[in-house]
């Protein structure tokens, strides 16, 4: 099988821009054997490759990226690893109490094991920061989603605590926030760092190749070869952990689709500036799921925040400059109502990340072929329920049916797209409602 396409990302990642620079990439320029092969070095290959090593330690593993560690998705996002529900296409992040109950299961095992992870390979407390999040609300439809959220929270006997319009504002600086719950088991990525400090943590144990572009995938009897511009390497086993890229290996085309968020960051706050926008700390998801996810940093690269918000169909899972450029217009806009005092802050940095979805918030997981299995389709929540994919997809690989196998089963398989162009229209058309619907709190 040939792939058809490459990943391109678009603008840089301001988690990449803040911190040093990484030594220089080694890219596969030989002919390799191994027992698996793992291609993509996000949090589901990265999952992947540390389960196997645990499950299988003298296994020869090498791991492919097509670009460097952290450059793509896993290095673009806003780096919250949530352990509630939190689905992007509900309106409260809740579903049934047996679905829920079965996803906190899952995302507190991948969070337990980052958090192992992270202790071993002696990661700094801004890398994995467990310090919870805040579900804010700026109006009053918003303000009755958290009072569900509540209710939901309640019933599922999870800790919270409501904040009113004076804690956020002590919390954040800003007077734009009504209330907001916060709940304690979201930890803090910064993202970059963390997976760069996994494939650190992993070299002595593995092979990892960035720059590594995989250009096609065939069988010799039990062998997979996977090709890549100077080199080729021969494994019994594949895992694709490419996420929306799965499509351009020729799997689940037209049952997952693709989309593209837009982030900024803006420059380093002075002292007086970072006094103005509440504790050192803090990560703010909406209550409305279209509207605007906020962040304060403080660490390498001083302090700093992220806007997070719109968002684009984007079937060929690509954006251009322009569009990121409008997109940090409106982000700028967006900080400015949060912090009308402080409108004069730039945004240094503005960048888009890849998400792949499927209609029915189902993973594309499992064994594709003999040989051959995908991790894939994290549904916007890559660092959490990607980590669960990978550990989930080695444990299936060594030991067959686990529970954790199963619990990823049981979210089912990916319904079939519509076809063109209601494909385009309707994912158009539902990003449009949601923002409108949510505009006060963009």
């Amino acid at each position: 099988m040939r792939v058809d396409r490459l990943p391109v990302d678009t603008g840089i990642s301001g988690w990449e821009a803040i911190v040093p620079g990484s030594a220089p990439a080694v890219p596969l320029e030989s002919s390799l054997n191994a027992d698996h092969l793992i291609i993509g070095a996000g949090f589901a290959g990265m999952a992947a490759a540390r389960r196997l090593t645990q499950l299988q330690p003298e296994a020869r593993i090498i791991l492919l990226d097509a670009k460097r560690i952290a450059e793509g998705p896993a290095g673009r996002n806003s780096g919250f690893m949530i352990d509630l529900p939190h689905e992007l296409s509900s309106s409260d992040y809740a579903t049934t109490r047996d679905k829920d109950l079965q996803q906190i299961a899952l995302n507190r095992a991948a969070i337990a094991f980052a958090r192992e992870a992270a202790k071993e390979y002696g990661m700094p407390t801004e890398a994995f920061d467990p310090c919870g999040k805040v579900n804010g609300a700026a109006s009053e439809r918003a303000c009755q989603f958290n009072e569900t959220y509540a209710t939901h929270l309640t019933d599922l006997e999870e800790p919270f605590q409501k904040l009113d319009a004076a804690a956020m504002k002590k919390l954040t600086g800003s007077d734009f926030y009504q209330s907001g719950i916060y709940t304690p088991g979201t930890v803090m990525l910064q993202p970059v760092l963390f997976m760069r400090g996994m494939a650190d943590g992993i070299r002595n144990r593995i092979s990892i190749f960035e720059e590594s572009p995989v250009l096609s995938l065939s069988k010799h009897g039990s062998q997979w070869s996977a090709e890549t511009p100077k080199g080729t390497v021969e494994a019994k086993n594949v895992i694709l952990t490419t996420n929306g890229h799965i499509e351009s290996f020729g799997f689940f085309k037209r049952e997952v689709f693709h989309v593209m968020l837009y982030a900024s960051m803006t420059r380093e706050l002075s002292d007086g500036e970072a006094a103005q926008t509440g504790e050192k700390r803090w990560g703010i998801t909406p209550s409305d799921p279209a509207a605007t996810t906020m962040r304060k940093i403080s660490g390498t690269g001083g302090t700093r925040i992220i806007t997070r918000n719109q968002m684009t169909y984007a079937p060929e899972l690509q954006t251009n400059r322009s569009t990121v450029a409008k997109m940090g217009q409106r982000h700028r806009t967006a900080f400015a109502r949060r912090y009308p005092h402080l409108a004069h802050v730039e945004q240094e940095y503005v960048w888009a990340g890849r998400l792949c979805l499927s209609r029915n918030s189902a993973p594309a997981f499992g064994k594709l072929e003999d040989g051959l299995f995908s991790a894939c389709c994290q549904n916007g929540l890559g660092t959490a329920r990607g980590t669960a994919m990978g550990m989930a997809v080695a444990e299936l690989i060594v030991d067959g049916e686990t529970d954790l196998v199963r619990a990823i089963r049981d979210q089912g398989v990916p319904k079939k797209l519509p076809p063109a162009p209601l494909d385009t229209l309707g994912a158009n058309a539902f990003m449009r409602w949601g923002e409108f619907k949510a505009r006060r709190e963009l």
